[in-house]
C-alpha cells in the first residue's frame, strides 16, 4: 500500500492519466450551467447514459432556473419519472430553483454547492470542476471510488467521503481539478470492474496490476 508515499511521486506517476483525461468534459450531456446542475442533481445513484436521455425532453419544458422555480414537483415529475428516485429528486430540484431563482445566481464555492439540497461534495466537486473553477476537493465518484484503492493510492473504501478525504491527504492540492475526473474516465473505459490491465497507461505504478502479474 502507497498510502504515505510522498505527493510530489504520485504527480509524476499519475501523469500519464491527467495528460490523457486532462479537460475532457464530463459524459453528462449539458449545455449550460443550470443544466449541469440539473443533470447532477438526477444523476445519483443512476447512470449518466439514462440521464442524457432525458435531458432534452425536460429542459424543453424547463429552459432555465426560473421556469424551474414557478413549477411544482407534480408538473415536474413526468418529465422526470425514469429516474431512479424521482419523487425525492423532483422535490430537491425544486426546493433549489426557489432558493436560487435564476441561472445566474447558482453558487460556485464548495459551501454554497451542498448548502443545497440534493447536492453533496461529490456533486459539488463535478460542478466546479466543469466550470473550470478552482478546486476544492477531488471528484470521488464510483469510480474512483474502485479504482483508487486498486492502484494503491488508498485504502479501500465504499464511503466517497472518506475516499476524497484520504485523496486530499495523499495528492498535492495542484492536481485536485483533475485528478478525479481521470481517475473516473480511466475506471469507465479501461479499469472496470474487469480490468483491462494491459492497455493501462499507469499500470507500471498499480498495486493491483503488480499482484496479478506475482
Amino acid at each position: 500500500m502507497n498510502l504515505f508515499e510522498n505527493a510530489t511521486d504520485w504527480t509524476t506517476n499519475l501523469e500519464p492519466i491527467l495528460t490523457k483525461y486532462k479537460g475532457r468534459k464530463h459524459p453528462l450531456e449539458y449545455h449550460n450551467l443550470y443544466q449541469l446542475m440539473v443533470m447532477v442533481v438526477l444523476s445519483a445513484q443512476d447512470s449518466d447514459a439514462n440521464i442524457n436521455k432525458i435531458a432534452p425532453i425536460l429542459f424543453e419544458a424547463y429552459p432555465n432556473m426560473e421556469s424551474l422555480a414557478v413549477s411544482n414537483v407534480e408538473a415536474l415529475i413526468p418529465h422526470i419519472s425514469k429516474v431512479r428516485n424521482f419523487g425525492t429528486k423532483a422535490n430537491w430540484l425544486i426546493e433549489i430553483a426557489q432558493t436560487i431563482q435564476k441561472d445566474e445566481n447558482i453558487p460556485l464555492t464548495m459551501d454554497g454547492l451542498v448548502a443545497l439540497k440534493g447536492i453533496g461534495r461529490k456533486s459539488a466537486n463535478v460542478i466546479l470542476r466543469e466550470a473550470k473553477i478552482p478546486a476544492e476537493g477531488i471528484i470521488a465518484d464510483l469510480h474512483v471510488i474502485r479504482v483508487a484503492p486498486r492502484i494503491g493510492l488508498i485504502p479501500e473504501t465504499k464511503d466517497g467521503i472518506k475516499a476524497e478525504k484520504q485523496l486530499m491527504q495523499v495528492l498535492p492540492k495542484e492536481i485536485w481539478g483533475e485528478i478525479g475526473m481521470a481517475i473516473s474516465f480511466l475506471g469507465r473505459e479501461i479499469c472496470r470492474p474487469q480490468p483491462k490491465c494491459p492497455e493501462c497507461p499507469i499500470n507500471s505504478i498499480c498495486e493491483y496490476y503488480k499482484n496479478i502479474k506475482g
